[in-house]
């Protein structure tokens, strides 16, 4: 047994932390858009987002446990990586909570019933009796939970109430959110076949798999041309500037399995890229703000 996926480091996958960074600025650039500017909650926003999905990464190896056996020396250590991991991923959502807290002091109720169903969520990701994910259901509620309801909830935050505006302007972000998570079912496609984990991929097959990925991905710029279309965008078009980033990811679908391993990076690198460029397009309208248009990039 390969004990080196359960050290803290890749335990905890940094690279994740995008789906929290993206989803945070999206509702914080809203806010702004919007006309709410308040940067300490912003910051305290994004740390609590970080915490967040650093514990729900921590956490997601628990159910390893039931499928380890202790009479090596080798599976013992993975337990002891595991536990520890668990504990480290509790201590992240304990300093999460105490940030809520102190936010929702400040904004009051509605933010408090928004942290319990994000905490609930991400405590049930992996661990019994829900564990969604082996329910085949992690790509369909992370759209709700680390992409709608942590764009809400940060735009929440920030301006005080909510707005039925940003939940659509949170789409784009939140189907991109569900593509990281599908990428990583994909680059894992056969371990988890082998482990009995019952991934929405493993469900459906690698190539239907495959296709939904296709289909998100149209999905998230069809929206972002939907918003731009009905006056909840000011630009669209900067978003063009990530289509290079594609090219990578939808090559690595076709890949044996150790080459694929690069797909939830290159998908994660798309997130970002996607994320901040979109990030600009809400607050572009926001004066101070430099516009840009394709002319301009020719231009002197």
């Amino acid at each position: 047994m390969d004990c080196r996926k359960y050290q803290f480091w890749r335990a905890v996958r940094p690279f994740s932390f995008t789906v929290a960074l993206c989803a945070c600025l999206t509702g914080i650039a809203a806010a702004w858009a919007a006309g709410f500017v308040d940067p300490a909650r912003a910051v305290l926003v994004v740390v609590g987002g970080v915490l967040l999905q650093a514990g729900v990464n921590l956490i997601n190896d628990y159910a390893d446990l039931t499928q380890l056996r202790t009479h090596n020396g080798t599976g013992y250590l993975a337990m002891q990586l595991i536990r520890r991991n668990f504990q480290a991923g509790l201590s992240c959502f304990a300093l999460a909570a105490m940030l809520a807290l102190y936010l929702i002091a400040l904004v009051g109720l509605p933010l408090l019933w928004l942290c319990l169903v994000g905490l609930a969520g991400a405590l049930s990701y992996t661990l019994d009796p829900v564990n969604y994910k082996n329910r085949g259901l992690g790509v369909v509620l992370v759209f709700w939970l680390m992409g709608v309801l942590m764009v809400s909830g940060s735009y929440l935050v920030i301006a005080g109430s909510f707005s039925l505006t940003v939940v659509w302007q949170s789409v784009p972000i939140s189907l991109l959110v569900s593509l990281l998570l599908l990428s990583n079912e994909l680059r894992d496609y056969e371990a988890d076949q082998r482990d009995g984990i019952g991934t929405l991929s493993g469900r459906i097959g690698y190539r239907r798999a495959c296709q939904l990925y296709v289909v998100l991905l149209l999905a998230a710029y069809a929206s972002v041309g939907l918003l731009w279309y009905y006056g909840l965008l000011v630009q669209c078009w900067p978003l063009l500037l990530t289509l290079p980033a594609l090219i990578s990811p939808l090559k690595l679908l076709g890949a044996e399995a150790d080459a694929r391993s690069k797909l939830t990076p290159h998908t994660g690198r798309l997130l970002t890229l996607f994320g901040l460029i979109y990030c600009y397009c809400l607050v572009v309208a926001v004066p101070g703000v430099p516009s840009w248009t394709p002319l301009s990039l020719f231009s002197g």
